[in-house]
């Protein structure tokens, strides 16, 4: 029986002990390998059971589920709130999880407790439709509500992000929030921000609407946008590095 906790109220002094591994991060972000694929189109929204401590000393976190255990099995990935995480344990209403220290650093899941609503989508199978874009999983970090606009029976929804993101996302392009997959309306350079907009369906079979201003919410850019600068550096640095004679 794991211990019970909000992620967020667990002892400050706990995760500042762990490495941070500063000077791998830049490598890390280069990694760029496809494990599991997502759609980023919600199956389920699923409710928390129980978080906290493993008797492992990792973290555990149990979801109360029905699709998604349809035909689950154990080491399958389940995106939660579009974090991609492997399944350790299962029966058929609920499924366990297991979370790592830099997943509590590089995502929204801190903030979850008892009873919090979570969108929850399986891996992509080669036969399944591609109803959103590709999704991976593989959180490239947070973003925070900044305004909730009601207009007809749709809602406006803003989102502040880091530069370093938002330079990733353009209007009309791609963006998991939570694990959403949304098509962007407008972004603003100066604010640091963009919107798109909930369509009632939406709203009703994703977690976003129940989230209030100030929370945060987990972000995936598209991944083409980082292929191509990845190239673009790529070749920019063999240019630069190959002598003027082989150049001709």
């Amino acid at each position: 029986m794991m211990a019970t906790h909000s992620l967020n109220l667990l002892p400050k002094s706990f995760l500042p002990q762990l490495p941070t591994f500063t000077s791998l991060r830049p490598k890390l972000r280069q990694n760029l390998s496809i494990r599991s694929v997502f759609t980023g189109i919600v199956e389920e929204m699923g409710q928390v059971k129980d978080l906290g401590l493993a008797d492992r000393g990792g973290f555990d976190l149990k979801i109360g589920a029905r699709v998604v255990v349809e035909d689950v099995k154990l080491g399958d990935s389940i995106a939660v709130n579009g974090t991609c995480l492997t399944v350790t344990h299962f029966d058929t209403e609920e499924f366990t999880v297991g979370l790592a220290p830099e997943t509590l650093r590089k995502t929204s899941l801190e903030e979850l407790e008892r009873g919090s609503l979570v969108n929850l989508e399986r891996a992509l199978q080669p036969v399944s439709r591609m109803g959103g874009h590709v999704v991976q999983g593989h959180v490239d970090g947070t973003g925070v509500i900044v305004s909730m606009e009601a207009e007809g029976d749709s809602l406006w929804v803003k989102v502040k992000a880091d530069k370093a993101l938002l330079k990733y996302i353009v209007p009309k392009g791609f963006v998991a929030v939570d694990g959403t997959s949304l098509t962007v309306v407008d972004v603003s350079d100066q604010d640091s921000c963009f919107n798109f907009m909930l369509v009632a369906y939406t709203q009703q079979n994703v977690v976003i609407p129940t989230k209030k201003v100030g929370q945060k919410v987990n972000l995936e850019v598209d991944i083409m946008g980082k292929y191509v600068e990845r190239l673009l550096l790529t070749t920019a640095t063999f240019s630069m590095n190959t002598p003027q004679e082989n150049k001709s």
